[in-house]
């Protein structure tokens, strides 16, 4: 039996990482949160469960995930 299951559908990968940091770095920068935060944080948390039941594109997670936190993106620009 191998130590890694790469088929198995809650896998993350280098990809999916990828996906992830990317909207999390454009949300928290656009709303102002430092990444270490508390707030920080929550939204990572945030983006990876949304990310692992199936919320696999960009624009859509960013969406879901300031909706989830309250950011207002037309105030926060």
């Amino acid at each position: 039996m191998n130590a890694f299951d790469f088929e198995r559908p809650d896998y993350f990968g280098a990809a999916d990482l990828r996906v992830c940091q990317s909207v999390f770095d454009v949300v928290t920068s656009a709303a102002g949160v430092e990444p270490t935060s508390e707030e920080g944080e929550r939204i990572a948390a945030i983006l990876v469960q949304l990310y692992r039941r199936g919320v696999k594109d960009p624009d859509r997670l960013r969406v879901v995930v300031e909706s989830a936190r309250g950011i207002n993106m037309s105030k926060a620009a």
